[in-house]
């Protein structure tokens, strides 16, 4: 998923349920290009994610894109700054006293 990208060293991840939701302030450096890739357990379903900046004003979200991957967002800065990651995972449809968790990755990868 990140070839053609050299990964960040960073490794982001965290444990979720159902209806939880996780935020990640990131720093992207000027004139480099960038995957951001959310990856999560099939047990927790299809996330959501948007990316930020730090005004909170809407960069990218995965629920309003086009995109067939919705996993994935391709972009560059034209300045250093630093953005919100915010990951979204769907509440169940069928409540049971059970709860599923899972973890979810954010794999960061750029390239001059």
């Amino acid at each position: 998923m990140l070839e053609g990208y050299v990964q960040n060293d960073n490794f982001n991840s965290a444990v979720l349920i159902p209806g939880d939701e996780a935020e990640l302030l990131l720093t992207f450096y000027a004139d480099k290009e960038y995957r951001l890739i959310i990856c999560g357990h099939p047990v927790l379903g299809d996330l959501d994610f948007e990316v930020l900046d730090t005004d909170e004003e809407m960069i990218f979200s995965s629920a309003e894109t086009d995109k067939e991957d919705k996993t994935m967002f391709d972009f560059k800065v034209a300045t250093t700054q630093q953005l919100i990651v915010r990951i979204r995972v769907p509440e169940t449809e069928t409540p049971s006293s059970l709860v599923h968790e899972g973890c979810v990755s954010v794999m960061i990868g750029s390239k001059e």
